[in-house]
């Protein structure tokens, strides 16, 4: 499954009568044992990304270890793994359009 919207995530959470985990990521041990725990659930999930995180980490290789997550769940796991990426709070309107683009 790709990253999906969180449109498209909230209406199945309301229709479904479930709640969808927020977890801020900065590096791959992070983004590996929070999708792990989605898979074993079977719970899709909303990474967030900060500021920081994207200072520290770089938003491309953070987009790849999601992506690498995503195809990890499908591959090993069966498990079609719903993941919306998240900017956690953009300060100001230069990084929230970088989130936007680079998502």
């Amino acid at each position: 499954m790709a990253i999906v919207t969180s449109t498209e995530m909230f209406k199945k959470a309301y229709e479904g009568g479930y709640a969808i985990g927020a977890f801020n990521v900065n590096n791959m041990e992070i983004i590996q044992g929070i999708t792990a725990a989605a898979i074993a659930e079977r719970a899709p999930l909303i990474l967030q990304v900060s500021k920081g995180a994207r200072a520290y980490a770089n938003h491309i290789y953070l987009m790849k270890l999601i992506e690498a997550a995503i195809e990890d769940a499908e591959q090993n796991a069966g498990f079609d793994l719903p993941i919306c990426i998240h900017l956690d709070h953009g300060e100001d309107f230069d990084i929230c359009k970088k989130g936007v683009d680079d998502a």
